[in-house]
């Protein structure tokens, strides 16, 4: 008698037929969330969809192309600007909403803009950026460089947030002691300003909301220095 599959890898007539695009994309999505990119495979993504690797093929045409699909869906949950709400107002509220989908899918950090086969949602909140910026009056180059750097901002922020040994302000001031009672006997000397970092943070925490909000606003505030009204009124050097 013919051995048969695990149950779980097992194709179920149900499943199967209504398997598509979508529902593979985002399965793997959720895969990704919840084991990062090391988990996420044809053989275990198979099994969580019930049907055998090779149906998977059906939908998407390798790893890179399930990717590719991924990132696209994530893509689709950031805020896109809008010129008719303001500039500013459209750039903060898509910055907030980049980093808080970078938080759902942390793995997607160093990717988004890392594919040569961006799919529709990607596509579509690049072009809203550019054309809420250049609808707001800023030249084409300017554009370029505003929308560089904030990505570049919101980015770097995802990055440092995933990666620090805390996830809230109390955790932080946790770690800020321990490494406080850490510290050689001759630090407090040695790295006077360090040290009072670490005693300001075993106090008051290290909130990543108000981090991020006081960064966005620093750079928000230098991108309207090069705004075309705010320049014509500068002086001449």
């Amino acid at each position: 008698m013919t051995a048969q599959p695990p149950a779980a890898s097992r194709p179920r007539g149900r499943e199967r037929a209504r398997l598509n695009r979508e529902t593979v994309l985002a399965e793997a999505l959720a895969l990704a969330d919840a084991d990062g990119l090391d988990g996420l495979g044809m053989r275990p993504l198979s099994q969580r969809l019930g049907v055998v690797p090779m149906a998977l093929y059906k939908h998407v045409a390798n790893k890179e192309d399930l990717l590719d699909g991924m990132i696209d869906l994530v893509w689709a949950e950031v805020e896109m600007p809008d010129a008719e709400r303001g500039w500013r107002t459209s750039m903060g509220d898509r910055s907030r909403s980049l980093r808080q989908a970078l938080k759902r899918h942390p793995w997607a950090i160093g990717l988004m803009e890392a594919r040569l086969r961006p799919g529709f949602a990607n596509l579509a909140q690049h072009n809203a950026m550019m054309g809420c910026l250049r609808g707001s009056g800023f030249s084409f180059r300017t554009t370029v460089h505003v929308t560089s750097t904030l990505d570049a901002f919101v980015y770097g922020f995802a990055l440092q947030e995933r990666s620090l040994p805390f996830d809230t302000a109390e955790q932080s001031g946790d770690v800020a002691e321990q490494k406080l009672q850490d510290a050689p006997p001759e630090a407090a000397a040695a790295f006077p300003h360090l040290l009072e970092v670490v005693r300001e943070l075993g106090a008051a925490g290290y909130d990543y909301d108000t981090e991020f909000e006081t960064g966005l606003a620093l750079v928000l505030d230098a991108v309207e220095r090069l705004r075309p009204e705010w320049r014509a009124e500068l002086p001449s050097p």
